[in-house]
């Protein structure tokens, strides 16, 4: 398979597909945002584009228009609903650039000052917390 192909069985495609359950925080016909199960700080949260995207090297402007204009309702929703002095975007393109799931995605990050990042260990927080961060989320939406 050639860098630039999308594989329909990635986990955010079968996230989209219901397969695999999710905190969902947003919703639109365009977009997806839900829970990071691997949270970096408290409210670390994923938006992805509904839309068949490897990541940002081969999404259309139709596909980006919604997609970045919720990562930025979910910024401020986010940094809201955390009390966050800032909010960390990453979005990584290819392996070797750090993507690991190959679906357009985008981190949402509350930051506080003076507090790293937590390791993407690999280790999944606890469904209680993650639906009460949602919960969270959403009442600042």
């Amino acid at each position: 398979m050639a860098d630039h192909d999308y594989d329909d069985g990635n986990i955010f495609a079968k996230i989209l597909r219901g397969e695999i359950p999710c905190h969902k925080v947003y919703e639109t016909d365009d977009v997806l945002a839900f829970m990071d199960v691997m949270p970096q700080a408290e409210g670390h949260l994923l938006v992805i584009p509904k839309t068949p995207s490897r990541n940002i090297l081969d999404a259309t402007d139709a596909t980006l228009a919604p997609l970045i204009a919720a990562v930025r309702k979910l910024s401020v929703a986010a940094k809201e609903a955390f009390e966050a002095d800032g909010i960390t975007i990453m979005q990584f393109n290819e392996a070797p650039a750090g993507q690991s799931v190959f679906h357009l995605h985008f981190h949402v990050i509350p930051r506080k000052d003076g507090i790293a990042l937590s390791p993407h260990s690999g280790r999944m927080a606890d469904n209680a917390v993650l639906a009460a961060h949602a919960e969270k989320v959403r009442q600042a939406l």
